[in-house]
């Protein structure tokens, strides 16, 4: 969502209407004299620095989510740190504007309210001098839909980059499903759209498999993972570490077997030499290395003993070899 603000204008007086809906959240029956209300915009339908956007079916489900929510700063999360409270939300649409992608403007605005007393009248003072206006939210929602593709951009079924243009259009994320609203907060960075908006999924994960895990994380593609996930890919790497350990020992098996064959081959050639080209061999190349220096010792082995001679020449037709008869 496109970062949030406090409205100018002179609604700060509270009506009676206004006043009985204040009432619900109080332990006694405050007076208009007690109360400061002003106006906010919490979210709109307008694609954020974070490339991310609100649909407007999503505006209109956190507008009954987001009243009676308090208003803190700087979203951290403490009982002394709450400021105000929304006691009414509303979408509205705001004529004549649109959004970056061409549709109609929608924002959701909340009225809120903050006791009037002397530890506030500081907070009241910078409202009114507009020192501060801008706001932010906390919210969760249950997935957040790729422009392009339609899938959860946090899925591994996404392939595209939110910011990135693909045939000329852009790639964001519309977040969808708001399933709960926390606070909105005053900030202090309001050049930021969006600026400390936080956002949470908690649509259920496809079943990942390692390969196309490891493939997403090769490709630099931001991922979340739940804890189970987590496990499953932590296992995956203890098995892969193990493998990795026997591959080792297979290679030096390799190196040092090849080593003594071409040693016993190659004896013009230093130990050093020769350890220095066994030592840059892959498992394929030691393995192709290895049969044929094998092959060709197993060759020189074979040699003819010396009382066989070849019985189909002319010369030996006749000869029994006796004469080596001991």
């Amino acid at each position: 969502m496109k970062k949030g603000l406090v409205i100018k204008s002179d609604d700060t007086l509270v009506s009676s209407e206004e006043l009985a809906l204040i009432n619900q959240y109080t332990r006694r029956e405050l007076k208009a004299e007690e109360v400061y209300v002003f106006s906010v915009v919490l979210c709109d339908n307008d694609i954020d620095r974070d490339f991310e956007r609100f649909t407007v079916e999503s505006l209109f489900s956190l507008e009954k989510l987001f009243v009676g929510k308090t208003g803190i700063f700087d979203h951290m999360m403490s009982a002394k740190n709450q400021t105000a409270r929304i006691f009414h939300c509303e979408v509205e649409a705001v004529e004549g504007k649109k959004t970056m992608t061409g549709d109609d403007y929608f924002r959701l605005k909340a009225r809120a309210y903050i006791p009037r007393c002397e530890s506030n009248s500081d907070i009241i003072l910078s409202l009114d001098s507009g020192i501060i206006k801008e706001v932010s939210v906390g919210c969760a929602v249950k997935s957040t839909l790729c422009s392009i593709c339609g899938n959860d951009v946090n899925s591994l079924s996404c392939t595209h980059k939110k910011g990135e243009k693909y045939n000329s259009k852009l790639c964001y994320g519309e977040m969808t499903d708001p399933f709960d609203a926390y606070e909105f907060s005053f900030v202090a960075v309001p050049a930021q759209r969006n600026a400390g908006v936080i956002k949470s999924y908690t649509d259920k994960k496809e079943n990942i498999k390692m390969k196309d895990l490891l493939s997403a994380i090769k490709k630099g593609k931001d991922l979340s993972l739940d804890d189970m996930q987590v496990k499953s890919l932590s296992s995956y790497i203890e098995q892969l570490e193990s493998e990795a350990e026997c591959g080792r020992a297979y290679k030096k098996s390799l190196q040092e077997s090849l080593l003594k064959m071409m040693c016993v081959k190659e004896q013009a050639v230093p130990v050093d030499t020769l350890k220095s080209i066994v030592d840059k061999l892959s498992i394929k190349e030691l393995e192709t290395l290895s049969s044929a220096y094998k092959a060709k010792t197993a060759d020189a082995s074979v040699t003819d003993t010396q009382l066989c001679c070849n019985k189909n020449s002319e010369h030996n037709k006749s000869n029994n070899n006796n004469q080596f008869t001991i």
